[in-house]
């Protein structure tokens, strides 16, 4: 019986099918590189180089420029708002290696209008345990000698205040603390810190001004 011919079409067809695969694959991981590249994009953001406490002032030294994936799910500050994040102050604790976002920055000023700002140079025995943060109100007492010359037991002067900026701790432990005061109390507070002789502690939350 003799052999049926082969039909030419199938054969002209089949490499046609093999190119149009290879096409396919070749457009599908082109695709797929496309889309890696996109998703694995990295973008300049700014991050925290240290911690930095509530109520503190955003310096240079605290931010560093970092490189990360784009992520629609995450919005850090661009590493181009450096210039205008600077001067700024943390509403919140904010700690090393955390990325920077909007909310935790405010330009709101940390006293009222007419508040006078002192420094106190504190040594640890005369701070709370409790850490201060910026907006608690604390009490500064004045603690001289605590007897008067007939024997009688003094009445420390007390004046109470608003912790505006803590400062970090000195190697021997002192911190500097920026505090608001009323208007007129910045030098009966400057004469009490410059004699060494204060103590602060924390204020009733219902405290009123002394």
């Amino acid at each position: 019986m003799p052999t049926p011919p082969r039909r030419l079409g199938a054969r002209r067809r089949r490499p046609a099918v093999l190119a149009m695969a290879a096409a396919l694959i070749a457009a599908g991981g082109l695709g797929g590189a496309v889309l890696y590249n996109s998703s694995g994009q990295r973008i300049a953001v700014l991050a925290l180089a240290r911690d930095v406490p509530m109520g503190q002032v955003i310096s240079n030294d605290d931010l560093v420029v970092a490189h990360i994936a784009g992520d629609p799910a995450l919005h850090p500050l661009d590493a181009r708002d450096l210039e205008h994040t600077v001067g700024l102050r943390a509403t919140t604790d904010l700690k090393r290696g955390a990325l920077l976002v909007k909310s935790d920055l405010t330009s709101d000023p940390a006293t009222q209008p007419g508040q006078q700002i002192v420094g106190l140079a504190a040594k640890r025995s005369q701070l709370p345990a409790t850490r201060l943060q910026p907006g608690l109100q604390v009490l500064i007492v004045y603690t001289p000698d605590s007897t008067k010359a007939d024997g009688a037991t003094r009445t420390p002067d007390t004046m109470t205040a608003t912790v505006a900026v803590v400062g970090r701790a000195d190697t021997d432990g002192t911190t500097v603390i920026d505090v608001a005061i009323g208007p007129g109390d910045g030098p009966r507070l400057a004469s009490w810190v410059a004699g060494g002789k204060f103590q602060v502690i924390l204020a009733p939350r219902n405290a009123g001004g002394s």
